[in-house]
């Protein structure tokens, strides 16, 4: 277990970040580390890989792969199945399932593919454990298998992470359509607050205006605190044969003591605040169960009325709502045309919101850089503000803008 390929899948536009993650975990690099498309492959030991679910704050799940070969049709997915060794994974008394995607893949029916390999693991497992087979089990499966096809290969994986890493084990209370907490760490990484290699923040002050249920400010707060993203929950290896109680606990325990060392460094001050109290009371108990309720200040208010909570600049950071997401006015624009409707677009919806933030930032928050995702291109115009930079990122299917913006004094167009 000491030469496994990993595979962890990220958003997309997040990949140079990841591995930057991944190397500092791992220590691996050239041929064994390599960015590609939608995630990163690692050469490492099964040790390491417990520790990439442990630490990584950008990795969607930690694969391994166990095949990769080419395929015409169904029967043969069902070979290449068969030709991996399910049996030093998990046991025919648990339970598995199988997810499959592709990718330009000439099978008619994914769901047959899928049959065709859940019968070549049930039927390779009744040749060696004299006819007993696991049992498929979709909701809570002991074991996951991930099957990926392209036009003419198919590789399959067996999943060590269990539930999705965002689910770092905190949020209990959140409102509508959340922003996922490994999109939150890729915003700190590319804005430069979180170098994900060195581990280290800037020290700048982090305010989120629209913090929701407080996903960016927490997961700031605990980078800062150098707590473990997966301190607070259960990985799926934990149900693989592979598996040593006290090699895991060794890990756990360095990470204990890692967060220790940091405890005393001062973290830097992290704020957030929301229209709405209902949303700014999930945050301060997701704050809590995250260990980070000291680290962060949360209140209430409108971001178009809240001013800096600290002199001196610092680092604003905010996902504002857009789409079918949840309305952007607030006290400040009870009231007015467009007030508590979704921001839709830059043009045409009536809403000003964007418009009066750009001139509250401008006129309370000079010397503040302020980092905003969203799926408008047109944002910049609408907010009458020129970005210094763009990075694209996506959240989940929709596609995004990471857009920078320096406030200074009065306008900042020529």
């Amino acid at each position: 277990m000491n030469d496994l390929s990993f595979f962890l899948p990220c958003a997309a536009g997040v990949e140079e970040f990841l591995a930057q993650e991944v190397h500092a975990l791992t220590g691996r690099a050239g041929q064994d580390l390599l960015s590609l498309r939608g995630g990163v492959r690692v050469r490492a030991g099964w040790r390491d890989g417990l520790k990439l679910n442990l630490h990584s704050r950008l990795a969607q799940r930690v694969l391994v792969e166990l095949a990769h070969a080419p395929y015409r049709n169904e029967n043969d997915l069902y070979a290449i199945a068969s030709g991996v060794a399910w049996e030093i994974w998990f046991t025919p008394k648990q339970t598995f399932k199988i997810e499959t995607t592709a990718q330009h893949s000439p099978l008619q029916s994914l769901n047959f593919a899928t049959l065709r390999i859940k019968d070549a693991i049930a039927d390779r497992f009744r040749a060696k454990a004299n006819g007993v087979r696991p049992s498929i089990e979709t909701q809570w499966p002991d074991c996951r298998v991930f099957a990926h096809l392209t036009t003419d290969t198919c590789t399959l994986y067996i999943d060590t992470s269990g539930e999705p890493l965002f689910k770092r084990g905190w949020r209990q209370d959140k409102g509508d359509a959340p922003l996922k907490e490994t999109l939150a760490a890729a915003m700190l990484a590319a804005s430069g607050w979180w170098n994900p290699e060195t581990g280290e923040v800037s020290g700048q002050p982090l305010y989120d205006p629209c913090c929701g249920s407080g996903t960016i400010a927490i997961e700031a707060a605990q980078i800062a605190s150098g707590i473990a993203a997966g301190s607070l929950r259960r990985f799926g290896f934990e149900k693989l044969l592979p598996f040593q109680a006290h090699v895991w606990s060794a890990i756990r325990q360095e990470a204990k003591d890692a967060e220790a060392a940091v405890a005393g460094d001062g973290a830097p001050a992290v704020f957030g605040s929301d229209v709405s109290h209902r949303m700014v009371d999930f945050a301060q108990r997701n704050a809590e169960r995250a260990g980070v309720a000291r680290a962060v200040e949360f209140r209430g208010g409108d971001a178009l009325q809240r001013m800096p909570p600290v002199e001196g600049g610092g680092v604003i950071m905010l996902n504002p709502p857009y789409g079918e997401r949840i309305a952007v006015g607030g006290v400040a624009g009870a009231g007015r045309p467009g007030a508590r409707e979704t921001a839709q677009s830059s043009e045409g919806d009536g809403s000003d919101f964007f418009p009066q933030l750009a001139a509250h930032w401008k006129k309370n928050y000079a010397g503040w850089t302020a980092w905003v995702l969203t799926p408008d291109l047109k944002l910049p115009r609408q907010m009458r503000l020129k970005e210094s930079r763009r990075v694209p990122m996506w959240n989940g299917p929709i596609e995004c803008r990471l857009f920078r913006f320096d406030m200074v004094a009065g306008s900042a167009r020529r």
